[in-house]
């Protein structure tokens, strides 16, 4: 699978990212590892996942997936060839409370994250630690410090974000500069073809906005992911509409192109979406996720799909 850098000097990660959230819960055992098997096999190396999945589908704790993916790595015994991505920060403190109770950004918190996780991940590093959603109430300098003693210690490799606002990652990546600490060398968002209407709400999640593109383009030492990138099948699948965050005359006039790509290029729509990510500027690592093995070879064969210039700038000109 092709291999991109995590930034302009970091570490090499699949281009397509496996997302792992169901792993444990929605989807069971024997599927998780299937799709694992799978992506593995068509030399997939980045996984993600965060200490809060599944909390929404079970018991209102997290940790599922990566207990999930702990008990596969140690089967297989394969935990040097993945580039294992987790999170901080959105876990519930109180089982079915929700965000509302979410552990938070504090050193504390932090640190006793970081020790659960790779508890269940039944290793002693992480190759990749997100701050999961901003946490306003503490400073960025107490967080950024925890994660940079993370880093020191060897328990993290490479810390990133996750649900910022783009002034929000530049603080910091000013307070890290100056201190010396390890700076975000990543920010996962949600970002999909379509854009957001006007004033589009997405509860804790953050999608990617314009300001954040033109951040991203000029500052190469960060790399872009998305999540999401398919909306969950709305661009297949007849029962799955677009979300209304998305829907109207913008997203129609989008869809259209798109799907004149698709046939061009003998494509699904999926595919072009996923190509486009990362053929575009500034280039995205996409998330991808699937619930069978079909979805999931779908999504990887997106790697076989070459835009011209010309169908990249007709995807990114389209609109009402």
């Amino acid at each position: 699978m092709r291999q991109l850098s995590l930034g302009k000097s970091g570490p090499q990660v699949s281009a397509l990212c496996l997302g792992c959230l169901n792993f444990g819960t929605n989807t069971d055992k024997s599927l998780s590892y299937r799709l694992l098997d799978q992506y593995m096999d068509a030399g997939g190396n980045f996984l993600d996942t965060s200490n809060n999945y599944a909390f929404w589908n079970g018991s209102g704790l997290g940790g599922q997936s990566e207990t999930l993916l702990g008990e596969w790595m140690k089967e297989q015994g394969n935990r040097n060839r993945i580039f294992l991505a987790t999170k901080v920060g959105a876990n519930p403190t109180i089982p079915g409370a929700g965000f509302s109770s979410k552990e938070g950004l504090s050193k504390m918190a932090i640190h006793k994250a970081v020790d659960d996780s790779l508890k269940r991940l039944q290793t002693d590093y992480i190759d990749l630690y997100y701050a999961h959603i901003d946490d306003t109430d503490v400073p960025l300098e107490e967080t950024l410090e925890a994660f940079n003693q993370l880093v020191e210690s060897g328990k993290v490799g490479a810390i990133g974000c996750s649900n910022y606002y783009t002034w929000r990652l530049e603080e910091a990546r000013s307070i890290s500069q100056s201190r010396g600490f390890a700076h975000y060398q990543c920010i996962q968002q949600r970002y999909t073809y379509l854009r957001p209407r006007l004033g589009a709400d997405f509860d804790v999640q953050l999608s990617v906005s314009e300001e954040m593109l033109k951040y991203i383009n000029t500052h190469e030492e960060i790399a872009l992911l998305a999540y999401s990138p398919l909306l969950n099948g709305a661009y297949s699948r007849q029962d799955r509409p677009i979300p209304v965050q998305y829907a109207g005359l913008d997203a129609e006039a989008r869809i259209a192109v798109l799907q004149q790509i698709a046939e061009e290029t003998s494509a699904t729509c999926n595919q072009v979406v996923l190509a486009w990510m990362l053929s575009n500027s500034p280039v995205t690592l996409p998330l991808i996720a699937a619930s069978t093995p079909e979805q999931l070879q779908e999504n990887l064969l997106a790697l076989d799909v070459a835009l011209t210039p010309e169908q990249i700038q007709r995807l990114n000109e389209a609109t009402y």
